[in-house]
């Protein structure tokens, strides 16, 4: 079958959009978002064009690490609503043709979960092996020197049963221990049970955890540690991550997806490409989309970046299909990252580039990070290690909707502060707006729906130099050329051996819209164009 002919399926033609749900939209007044306010914005971002909604974890919860320690993976949290309530968000999501995606937390339960309670009663407890527990090292401490993503010791010493468990993250979410075949088969019951209410897909939480090394060596130390880096970055966690065991439950995982129609998985994981594209499994039959966040951890500089962009194609399987993401709730924002400006060429390079992209919610209205005072702060891995700067509240913070008190999230207290700007900062006042963020975004979103060059087209690279990137996405007759100044300064285009005319269809600057340009193109700073070429020649 030619590519012209294939079928895409509707995660590789879509748009991604995460929903922090807690910060989304408030209907109660309690200062927090739930799922009666995502479905009363699902008019919105059926406008924007979004197709699918990832929605990050709202089930029953202690809300240690808010959300992401989970003591029911079948009920929903009170602070969210019911169960009635996100059986109607799901059938109103799929009324508007959209898709639902679940944030799943596999590695990990809260200590509060009846099977953590269970496993910690006795050493003779038929779920003690549900959980990793161990006996003292021979230093009569910690059985090893793993250390938590939140700082300290990954051990935490159980005084009733006399041995330590392993805790990846907080010591209120102790690791689950995936070798035991009862704990997996109790997990894959969980994925089917809200397949069967029709969710359309899962995230799976920090995929690359699941599996620990069985014989629990020590990590090697970081050679290349800094103290201003988070404690955990003090060793490689060699043995503590990516251990080769996990590929087998994530096809066990693909397994059950692939018993039902056209779901998808989305795996969470932070290593290098080559170690990435080993989650797409043998004959593609691991996630459908490991995370790709190289433009998150790549520096703001064209040729850094456009090299990322070619590693990155060059490495995945033959059907492997890409992703790209600019944000999420454990990144700074990217306006924050690389200003108001460069945030515009930034909407353009998510979505140009080939393969699926995911917008965190309120980047398309250029929202920044926070500065939450000190006495605020409620992320656990800023209150932990409170000197380094780390706490994810700054880009957790309420969706800026109006000018209103409460920034029409909420009619409340919010349960993070909202910055000073957001009356000028909201939908409401970008959205009639030409120019405005919001406008550029809806804009290359219908762009790229329309355009099949955009949406499953092939990706070449053209050119990069020290302020620009070049690239070309082509399908059948249709080509653009994909033009990004990653710099405030002006810059030129003119490669040497690719000639080509053609016509600017949209810009960071819409007045250059319809500009016919050929073979040279003189590019002010911070700005980005599509071009749809006439003809090209290499």
């Amino acid at each position: 079958m030619s590519k012209e002919n294939q079928k895409y399926l509707w995660w590789q033609k879509g748009i991604i959009y995460q929903i922090y749900p807690r910060s989304f939209q408030d209907s109660t007044g309690d200062g927090i978002g739930d799922l009666t306010g995502i479905r009363q914005r699902l008019d919105y971002l059926q406008w924007l064009g979004i197709n699918a909604i990832w929605v990050s974890p709202i089930f029953p919860s202690p809300m240690a690490d808010f959300g992401y320690d989970i003591s029911d993976y079948c009920g929903i949290h009170s602070l969210f609503g019911s169960m009635a309530d996100f059986d109607l968000l799901l059938q109103e999501v799929h009324q508007r043709d959209m898709k639902l995606i679940l944030d799943l937390v596999p590695n990990h339960t809260s200590d509060q979960h009846p099977w953590f309670l269970a496993s910690r009663s006795s050493r003779d407890n038929p779920k003690r092996d549900w959980y990793i527990w161990e006996n003292p090292g021979s230093n009569g401490k910690e059985p090893n020197n793993w250390l938590s993503m939140f700082g300290g010791s990954g051990w935490e010493w159980d005084e009733k049963t006399q041995q330590y468990y392993y805790h990846a993250f907080l010591k209120e979410q102790p690791d689950l221990n995936w070798r035991n075949p009862e704990v997996q088969e109790a997990m894959l019951q969980v994925m089917r049970f809200w397949l069967e209410k029709g969710v359309d897909g899962f995230r799976i939480d920090v995929m690359w955890h699941m599996i620990k090394d069985k014989q629990l060596r020590n990590n090697p130390e970081n050679p290349n540690y800094q103290p201003h880096m988070a404690t955990y970055e003090k060793l490689i966690p060699a043995f503590s991550t990516d251990q080769p065991e996990v590929h087998t439950i994530v096809q066990m995982m693909r397994k059950v997806m692939d018993s039902y129609e056209e779901r998808m998985m989305i795996g969470e994981i932070y290593l290098p490409i080559q170690k990435l594209m080993t989650y797409y499994g043998t004959d593609g039959k691991g996630a459908h989309l490991p995370f790709n966040f190289l433009l998150l951890q790549s520096r703001w500089d064209a040729r850094e970046i456009a090299a990322a962009i070619d590693q990155y194609e060059g490495a995945l399987p033959p059907d492997g299909w890409p992703n790209w993401v600019l944000g999420n709730h454990d990144q700074p924002r990217i306006t924050s990252r690389v200003g108001k400006s460069q945030a515009r060429v930034a909407a353009l390079l998510l979505l140009t580039l080939r393969g699926t992209p995911t917008v965190y919610y309120g980047d398309e209205i250029g929202m920044r990070d926070v500065p939450i005072p000190p006495d605020e702060v409620q992320d656990p891995q800023g209150l932990n290690m409170p000197d380094l700067n780390l706490s994810r509240d700054p880009e957790r913070t309420p969706m800026q909707w109006s000018s209103a008190a409460g920034a029409g999230f909420t009619t409340g207290k919010p349960w993070l502060r909202l910055p000073a700007a957001y009356r000028r900062v909201n939908v409401e006042a970008q959205r009639q707006k030409p120019y405005s963020m919001l406008s550029l975004y809806r804009r290359l979103i219908a762009l790229r729906q329309q355009e099949p060059a955009l949406n499953v087209g092939t990706y070449a690279p053209v050119y990069s130099d020290q302020q620009m990137l070049a690239y070309t996405r082509n399908h059948g007759d249709t080509c653009f050329l994909i033009l990004l100044n990653l710099t405030h300064r002006p810059c030129y285009f003119r490669p040497a051996h690719y000639s080509f005319s053609g016509k600017i269809e949209l810009a960071t600057s819409p007045e250059l819209e319809g500009t016919v340009v050929s073979n040279t193109v003189s590019m002010g700073g911070d700005e980005g164009y599509i071009i749809r070429l006439q003809n090209s020649a290499s």
